[in-house]
């Protein structure tokens, strides 16, 4: 049995989650409904990065305790990837006794080996990213330092505090990096190399003094410091597979552990996390997979670009949560920047879902009942057609092993059009019996809602009882070995929306 450990980010809850955060978490959900349905063991893991300074002023802001502030927070993130129906087996959170103490533990090891010091810093610090910038790194605005990636003035710090000897992995991470095929897509590890080989590597500060960040895990040995939200926010991948103490499961998750993360934080999963593992003797990840921004007005997708598409409205637009998680995975991609707009997820929904698999649905099961009365049974079926249902098949599973979802369901809208145009051209509504006709629209329409499954889990379940077949392991299926479909119900899947024209 094949073994399947996927990782979102753990997401900082300073606001409620909107599309970008169900864009990354759908497509790792897609993944491990994919894996389950293939017979491997999956481990589904996200949650909530909780510490830090950034959490320490909204909660303060909010006339809250942080604590009472994340836990609200929490039981909001959960809420939302219930809408989304979202199977994830671990809900973490870097308050959790157990990951406090891993992440304590792993600090004192990495200090034991010589790799962690004291030292002073002086320099530029964005509370967002909670990361210092050295010369070089951060934008300038009329002549002020801002961060690159939140366009925010830097603060200005000086103050003592612990070091990562990041530099003295240098070498170990070129290894890693051009030598090991990890992060996916190859041009992001190739980016990361070349920061490296150009720029050197600095140690990085791992702690911050409690006067001015008091909202995090001490630091073991010294409580005038807590341990920087990073260093705690990535050590939740080992402590969600329970690091230390666990080794059964966590060596066999580990060596299967896939993250899914946005570009904006591929710096912090490669350089510092494969070095911190390595400090901590443990091996990189399997997998790296790195997406692309979801744009919209020209902007990346964010609180601070005012551009933010909420969950709501997606899920209230396309008529609850698999037509969103659809939608999310046919515009999902890791090369390129994806434009979103509600006019080209409005096209996507009503021509692909709506109409080429919805109506096609619709028309076979009202024809089953009003001609066979909802019994059809097994007719041999012509080898242009199981040819068809083969490759689309194999097509399918190798873009899901590749992570390409949304050519899979390139795969799967082929069969429905295919199934479409068969129904068309045989015209089952002409003919007394049309069994044979009707047996392979059933097997086409069969194949297509199984492989929707990981997308659309709901409709595909509903639908499979309304036509009476199971879902099943699609890697060893077969076109033509059902014995027999019975037909309760022609549902309407996915209702069609009706786009208002503008002016």
């Amino acid at each position: 049995m094949s073994v399947f450990y996927v990782t979102t980010p753990i997401y900082y809850p300073n606001a409620p989650p909107h599309i970008g955060h169900a864009y990354t978490t759908v497509f790792a959900d897609v993944l491990a409904r994919f894996h389950r349905l293939t017979g491997g063991k999956v481990f589904f893991l996200t949650g909530n990065d909780e510490h830090g300074l950034k959490i320490q002023r909204v909660a303060e802001k909010a006339g809250k305790h942080p604590k009472e502030y994340v836990d609200e927070m929490a039981n909001l993130y959960r809420e939302y990837w219930r809408i989304l129906n979202i199977s994830y087996d671990y809900f973490i959170r870097t308050t959790d006794p157990y990951h406090e103490k891993a992440v304590k533990e792993a600090f004192n090891y990495i200090y034991g080996k010589g790799l962690i010091y004291k030292a002073k810093y002086s320099g530029m610090y964005c509370v967002d990213c909670e990361k210092y910038y050295s010369p070089g790194e951060y934008t300038e605005v009329e002549g002020k330092p801002h961060c690159p990636i939140h366009n925010k003035p830097l603060e200005y710090l000086e103050e003592e505090t612990y070091y990562f000897k990041l530099s003295e992995f240098k070498d170990y991470l070129l290894d890693v990096l051009e030598n090991r095929d990890i992060v996916y897509p190859s041009q992001y590890a190739r980016e990361v190399a070349s920061k490296i080989r150009n720029e050197g590597l600095r140690d990085v500060s791992v702690a911050r003094p409690v006067e001015r960040v008091w909202w995090g895990i001490p630091v073991p040995f010294d409580d005038k410091y807590v341990i920087y939200v990073w260093f705690d926010a990535l050590m939740n991948y080992l402590s969600g597979i329970g690091y230390p103490n666990d080794k059964e499961k966590n060596t066999l998750y580990w060596s299967n552990a896939h993250h899914i993360i946005g570009k904006d934080i591929l710096w912090f999963h490669t350089a510092v996390w494969f070095s911190m593992l390595k400090a901590l003797d443990m091996p990189p990840p399997r997998r790296v997979i790195v997406h692309s921004y979801l744009i919209n007005k020209g902007l990346k997708i964010g609180k601070s670009a005012g551009n933010v598409i909420s969950i709501e409205e997606l899920v209230e637009r396309y008529n609850g949560s698999d037509g969103v998680r659809y939608l999310l995975s046919r515009i999902f991609n890791t090369d390129k920047d994806s434009e979103v707009s509600f006019e080209l997820l409005d096209s996507i929904y009503n021509t692909e879902l709506a109409d080429t698999f919805g109506n096609l649905v619709r028309r076979v099961g009202s024809l089953a009942l009003k001609k066979m009365g909802g019994k059809v049974y097994k007719r041999s079926i012509d080898g242009n057609v199981a040819d068809v249902i083969s490759n689309s098949i194999g097509t399918y599973l190798d873009a899901m092993r590749s992570y390409e979802v949304s050519k899979a369901l390139e795969h799967v809208m082929n069969i429905a059009r295919y199934a479409n145009q068969y129904i068309n051209e045989t015209k089952p509504w002409e003919k007394s019996n049309p069994s044979k006709e009707l047996y392979t629209l059933l097997e086409l329409i069969k194949v297509a809602t199984i492989l929707l499954h990981p997308f659309t889990p709901m409709a595909s379940s509903k639908l499979a009882s309304a036509f009476g077949f199971e879902i099943e392991n699609p890697v060893n299926m077969e076109p033509g070995k059902t014995e027999r479909y019975t037909i309760t119900d022609a549902p309407i899947l996915f209702r069609k929306i009706q786009v208002k024209q503008e002016g």
